[in-house]
């Protein structure tokens, strides 16, 4: 099949295989690089910079065109078929690579395969708009509802974020929309903030559910390997009791919540 602006670029970060945490069944997620969010939690900071990186033998960033990356994810398509999975657009921010991710998605919707981003949501409406007609499923990371917090933590205002996902609860189409917030312990584990947090969920009528994602470290030693700074190396992993309360508190304001 004729592949779709086949030798348009992206700065692609990695490829990986069989994830089961990135959308439906078995996965392959097309990892960009380059984002406009500073997250002090980001478990992945070697997707933050929009070029290519070299630390301690390392290199985090690969130019591929969009005919690279087909042949990548055709390799993968009877697991795809099998399991009920598909292809997962990540980053980094797919809405910082505007063009690059419309065009993955429409050859990897003509070739049949289930298609889902994981997003900030910090872009431009019009460049959310065109994605969606191509997206079975839309993982939209709701970190923070107060403003202020989530310019400080995360580097920028949130209302641009809010407002897409504002628009895009009217919009319509088959795609599902299902929202992601990271708990992370003395920034938006408190009660308050919580309820914040559900209540704005539980006013969109497109949600699925929302997803609560414990906070961890996992990415720590690659801001070593990159020799930065880690912000909040003090910060302990939720216990199961608080996020089961974290869970209870979202879950009262009459959202689904896993």
């Amino acid at each position: 099949m004729e592949v779709f602006e086949k030798d348009r670029q992206g700065m692609v970060l990695r490829i990986e295989r069989s994830s089961v945490h990135d959308g439906d069944g078995f996965r392959t997620v097309v990892f960009l690089k380059g984002c406009p969010l500073r997250c002090q939690w980001c478990s992945t900071p070697e997707s933050q910079s929009f070029g290519v990186e070299r630390a301690q033998g390392n290199v985090y960033g690969t130019l591929m065109t969009v005919e690279e990356v087909m042949k990548e994810l055709r390799k993968d398509s009877l697991f795809f078929f099998v399991s009920g999975g598909g292809v997962t657009l990540s980053g980094g921010e797919v809405l910082a690579q505007p063009e690059f991710s419309l065009a993955l998605l429409k050859n990897a919707k003509r070739e049949g395969f289930n298609t889902a981003i994981e997003t900030c949501l910090f872009g431009p409406w019009e460049h959310v708009k065109a994605l969606l007609p191509y997206l079975d499923t839309v993982y939209a990371d709701v970190k923070l509802i107060s403003g202020k917090a989530h310019k400080e933590y995360c580097g920028v205002f949130n209302d641009l974020i809010l407002d897409n996902l504002r628009q895009m609860d009217r919009e319509p189409g088959r795609f599902r929309l299902v929202v992601r917030t990271p708990v992370i312990p003395g920034v938006n584990d408190s009660d308050e903030e919580l309820r914040l947090i559900g209540g704005f969920c539980g006013s969109l009528k497109r949600l699925d559910h929302i997803q609560l994602l414990p906070y961890h470290k996992l990415g720590t030693a690659t801001y070593e390997k990159l020799g930065r700074p880690y912000e909040l190396a003090g910060t302990p992993t939720p216990t199961q009791e608080r996020m089961a309360r974290c869970r209870e508190i979202v879950g009262s304001c009459g959202v689904q919540v896993r």
